[in-house]
């Protein structure tokens, strides 16, 4: 549990509107990669050996899938709608691989808003440093509930 300070919230889902748009960029390092393989134990030799990956069709070392995908829910958590969202659902399709030190141009927009099922619905593409769509999908979001002020309920101690 976290003391101190409580941390502010997204929007809620009453504040968003479809249309709206995000857009980030992340260059694949070295040091990122590494991160995610150290903690997941992820010893595929197409994400880390250069001779291996030389052999297939994708020449050399590309970055894990499942790594993109976290650096669009950490969008969804940080930014669109914020702390205290949630994902559901992701239909994501991997059109083309990245490739160590490449950039990948993140675009996120809303494109459906469901206030009876408390729901958002966040489309979602990736261009590379050259121009093409590599990543292309659908996110569902549950953005973040309000909830009452604790303070209204506070008992006295006897």
């Amino acid at each position: 549990m976290l003391l101190g300070k409580k941390r502010r919230l997204g929007r809620r889902i009453d504040e968003i509107s479809v249309g709206e748009k995000l857009s980030l960029t992340e260059k694949m390092e070295d040091k990122d990669l590494l991160l995610y393989l150290g903690l997941t134990d992820d010893a595929n030799p197409l994400y880390i050996q250069h001779d291996y990956a030389s052999q297939t069709p994708f020449e050399k070392p590309i970055v894990p899938s499942i790594m993109l995908i976290g650096i669009m829910t950490s969008a969804v958590s940080k930014y669109l709608p914020g702390p205290g969202s949630h994902l559901l659902k992701q239909e994501i399709e991997f059109l083309k691989p990245v490739y160590h030190y490449g950039t990948v141009e993140f675009l996120l927009e809303v494109i459906e808003v469901n206030p009876a099922d408390h729901v958002v619905v966040i489309r979602v593409t990736g261009m590379n440093e050259a121009n093409e769509k590599v990543i292309e999908g659908k996110l569902m979001v549950c953005p973040p509930h309000r909830l009452e002020d604790i303070h209204g309920k506070v008992l006295d101690n006897f």
